[in-house]
Parts: structure tokens; C-alpha cells; sequence
């Protein structure tokens, strides 16, 4: 996110988000309700406004990173911005890292994407190899 003025921020959309849905609810529905979460605080800002879908290169071109400039960004107006009551964050314990359960008591990413999609010409195994590969290009 970067906000452009004291009213208006915009969003950008990076490669392999592959949630297009967001966008296309933009195109019958302009209102936006965004909740933004810093690290380590246990409070969280909500931003309401109009949205918008920018392709306006010179803006775009403001916002590349791993040397990739988006394409698309979501833009917004700023119509009401205010701090969430902190309650719900302090009773979930977000930041107690080591009351996190370990990675092996939950479910893969790629085991939890398979039963949401249940690809039909590929097993648990084959999901998560091709997940695996992947992910190993993202540190190439």
C-alpha cells in the first residue's frame, strides 16, 4: 500500500496474487472496507472509501518490487480511517509466537488448497510436490 496524499492510497496488484475476484467485485461495487495489521501491535487500522481500478502507467511505475511493475493497482479515497478496538487481537494471543501451535500440528498450505479445490487429475502428493517446486523458484 502507499498513500499518495492525505485521502487517497492505492494498492498494488503483484504478480501470483491471483485474486482477480477483488477486482471484479470493484467493477459492481465501488466501496471498500480494509483492515490493515502491523506486526507486533495489537491494534489494527480500518480505512473505509471508494475504490477504484488504476492502470495509469506513471503510477504503476512508482511501485515495482523484485524489479516487477504491476499492472493493475487498486486505488482508494479515503472516506472514513480509524483504530479497531484492540480486544479481539489481545484475547487471540496473535503476536505470542510460542503459543503457536508447531507447523506439524496443522494442515499444509498445500494439503488445505487441495481440499478446497479438489483438483481431479492430481493426488495430495503430486499437489504438493508441484507446490514444493514452486515455491523452491521464489528463492532462486
Amino acid at each position: 500500500m502507499r498513500a499518495l496524499d492525505d485521502s487517497r492510497l492505492v494498492i498494488p496488484e503483484r504478480n501470483g496474487n491471483k485474486r482477480l475476484d477483488g477486482m471484479t467485485n470493484l467493477l459492481s461495487n465501488q466501496h471498500v472496507g480494509l483492515l490493515f495489521i502491523v506486526p507486533g501491535s495489537d491494534y489494527t487500522l480500518r480505512i473505509n472509501g471508494r475504490a477504484w481500478i488504476t492502470r495509469d502507467p506513471e503510477l504503476l511505475g512508482r511501485m515495482p518490487a523484485e524489479g516487477v511493475t504491476p499492472r493493475l493497482a487498486i486505488g482508494v479515497e479515503v472516506q472514513q480511517a480509524y483504530f479497531h478496538c484492540v480486544k479481539a487481537f489481545r484475547r487471540a494471543r496473535l503476536w505470542a509466537h510460542r503459543e503457536w501451535p508447531g507447523a506439524d500440528a496443522l494442515p499444509s498450505y498445500a494439503c488445505t488448497v487441495f481440499n478446497q479445490i479438489r483438483p481431479d487429475n492430481a493426488t495430495l502428493e503430486e499437489y504438493e510436490q508441484s507446490i514444493a517446486e514452486s515455491d523452491a523458484k521464489l528463492y532462486v
